[in-house]
């Protein structure tokens, strides 16, 4: 007993220093103390054979993990729009003052209050995601597709600016934050590494995806954190409070963040970051500017991708000159044939650039690039993943001549030039072709197969014969047993992904067929107008351009693709196979004589009948306006169990609380 209580105290103690010198940069007592106290718990932990949660002795890093498993995220985690000059910045904010300004026009007794804004710094690193229950850190991810990451707990948990443990015990929250290496961390990292590291974006997204938690401790990350994205008790009145709240429970905030009531005072703090950038220890790409109430962020809401009550100011593109030394062509899911690039490496942002994007022909031409090869090129990395090639540094014909292919480089079908653009009309037989359309009909967003990925579909295609989304549905254990890398674990995963996916419902399976000229909000709003498969199918062009955002083209490319012939065959074979593709049972028509009609209504707690999302969808088919946060504008509360401070708010402020379950689906149902 004695040995733990000793062990509790030095711990305590070690995690206090570890929090005034990594986070606070504030060291209390010298090396040679520090690493006295660490020596003695190492020692109570051999002797007694027990290490604590919360102990720094495990930050050094344990065995190598098999793999990544995912996570699912309790709240989404949101990509930002992005303002690449400051005429888009004011577009943002002009839009943003709209929103306001309707908003109070039709609320005159709830006014949104003047804007005021907060302006942080956009750090260049892996984004990460905690989750804390309890006080405890339980689980750390990446961002992965912002509703699915993959689970980095050990990694993160090397990183001595992330709390093990926090004061805040009342519940569950997620953290977001980003995971940098210092520049002068990663010099120091170079100057006794027998490989050096490029740059330190990739150094610090290297060692947190790194399967062997040791490397990651070997490289020293530190870590800042800017957002509670999840909470099932706390709330916030402003990003103020929230920034607070991070501050109390130990996170590392960056202390460059200012607040502005004028927004000509933002664009002053831009231009001073820009001259501050060069003197920061860490890799920053622009800066984030968000709108300080809550109550206004929730009444400007989110579109399909980002937040509208927040941006990102991308800084200036950063440009250089190389050789571009070939171009090769791929080709993708529809046919379309992309040119690639390669060029003699050069360091460009913080990267090493050795392939850049051509777009097309028509690009190729407008740039001067056609007699380009062997030459001297402009090349610029702003938002792309792939480096863009500008233009020829000369006007004059000094390379050899790009030849642009006649037939597909895969499968060797004659290729059509449609506008700007080559196209491999060999959709049967063109490999990639196949693959990317099994690739994309398993996809998160599509029919969410879980564990599927594009070396799956290969596998597949080149062992047991795929060679379309159908024929999915026809694969054996017995076959699936037997390919390489498949034992009985994963092929009955796969089966039962596979069966799982048959019940995803009508819109997800019109994105999942990879029509032309539709995404994601084409196909939702197609699920939601006809709610019937077969409907869908007979549309005709007339009938399809009447319809929110869909033009000639769009319509064009819905009636070609259902009177193709092989996709009818493609789509009969998948229903026979058990695909239901049907639309919701509550259509999202919103009814103006229910029970919810006109009111706003707050979820809180655990429901166990139905998902809070689900919950959300039926209310607001209902007429309901759904909201985060209790206020006096709230008409409606349902609290399922472990209801926590909204329950209490609501009961206070007098508000009707729902919190018998039954009957909440009762008034639903009625």
């Amino acid at each position: 007993m004695a040995s733990l209580q000793s062990m509790e105290q030095l711990i305590a103690e070690i995690n206090k220093y570890n929090y005034h010198y990594y986070t606070l940069d504030t060291p209390l007592v010298s090396d040679k103390e520090y690493d006295s106290m660490y020596d003695q718990l190492v020692q109570l932990e051999q002797e007694t054979g027990i290490i604590l949660p919360e102990s720094p002795t495990q930050r050094v890093g344990g065995e190598i993990l098999k793999g990544f498993e995912p996570h699912r995220h309790l709240a989404s985690l949101w990509s930002l729009d992005k303002a690449q000059n400051m005429e888009q910045l004011r577009n943002w904010h002009t839009r943003a003052i709209k929103l306001v300004k309707d908003y109070n026009s039709k609320n005159p007794d709830n006014l949104l209050p003047e804007l005021c804004y907060a302006v942080e710094l956009k750090f260049d690193g892996l984004t990460l995601n905690l989750t804390y229950s309890n006080g405890q850190l339980v689980q750390a991810a990446t961002r992965g597709n912002g509703v699915t990451g993959e689970g980095i707990l050990a990694q993160v948990k090397t990183i001595k600016s992330v709390p093990l443990t926090i004061p805040y015990t009342e519940g569950t929250i997620e953290v977001q934050g980003e995971g940098i290496m210092n520049l002068s961390v990663l010099s120091q990292y170079n100057e006794r590494a027998a490989e050096p590291l490029k740059n330190a974006r990739n150094a610090a997204a290297g060692a947190l995806r790194n399967l062997n938690p040791k490397t990651t401790a070997e490289r020293r990350l530190s870590a800042f954190f800017y957002n509670v994205g999840y909470s099932d008790a706390v709330v916030f009145k402003d990003h103020r409070e929230m920034m607070g709240f991070l501050n109390d429970n130990r996170f590392k905030v960056n202390p460059f963040i200012a607040y502005y009531d004028n927004f000509d005072d933002v664009t002053e703090e831009l231009a001073k970051i820009v001259e501050r950038r060069p003197s920061l220890d860490y890799l920053i790409d622009g800066a984030v500017i968000k709108i300080v109430d809550m109550r206004t962020r929730e009444a400007l809401g989110y579109t399909d991708k980002f937040p509208r009550w927040a941006v990102a100011y991308k800084f200036e593109a950063e440009e250089t000159t190389t050789v571009l030394e070939s171009v090769s062509w791929e080709v993708g899911r529809t046919g379309k044939i992309t040119p690639v690039a390669r060029v003699e490496a050069v360091e460009l942002a913080g990267v090493t650039v050795q392939n850049c994007t051509l777009n097309n022909i028509g690009d190729i031409e407008r740039k001067n690039l056609k007699h380009a090869l062997g030459a001297r090129v402009f090349i610029r990395r702003s938002n792309e993943v792939i480096p863009e090639i500008l233009g020829k540094v000369t006007e004059d014909h000094d390379g050899e001549e790009i030849i642009f292919p006649t037939n597909c480089p895969s499968c060797g079908f004659p290729l059509e030039q449609k506008g700007a653009h080559l196209f491999c009309n060999n959709r049967l037989a063109c490999k990639p072709q196949l693959i990317g359309r099994i690739t994309h009909f398993a996809s998160r967003d599509a029919m969410d197969i879980d564990t599927f990925s594009v070396m799956t579909a290969e596998l597949l295609y080149s062992e047991l014969g795929v060679r379309e989304p159908a024929d999915l549905y026809t694969l054996a254990f017995d076959d699936l047993v037997k390919l390489d890398r498949f034992g009985e674990k994963k092929a009955n995963n796969l089966l039962a992904a596979l069966e799982k996916s048959k019940e995803r419902d009508l819109a997800s399976f019109l994105f999942a067929l990879g029509i032309s000229n539709t995404g994601k909000a084409t196909t939702r709003m197609l699920a939601d107008h006809y709610r019937d498969l077969n409907l869908v199918m007979a549309a005709t062009v007339d009938e399809l351009v009447v319809l929110p955002d869909v033009g000639g083209i769009v319509a064009e490319s819905i009636v070609n693709f259902f009177a193709d012939p092989l996709m009818r065959d493609g789509i009969d074979r998948m229903l026979a196979l058990g695909i239901q593709a049907k639309a919701p049972e509550t259509p999202r028509v919103v009814s103006t004589d229910s029970f919810f009609s006109g009111k706003t209504v707050v979820l809180t707690g655990t429901l166990h009948q139905l998902t809070r999302d689900e919950a959300a969808a039926r209310l607001e088919a209902l007429g309901a306006k759904v909201t985060g946060s209790v206020s006096a504008k709230t008409d409606l509360v349902v609290a399922g169990e472990k209801a926590g401070s909204k329950l209490a708010k609501a009961q206070k402020l007098g508000i009707q609380v729902i919190e018998d379950e039954d009957e909440f689906i009762r008034l639903l149902e009625n």
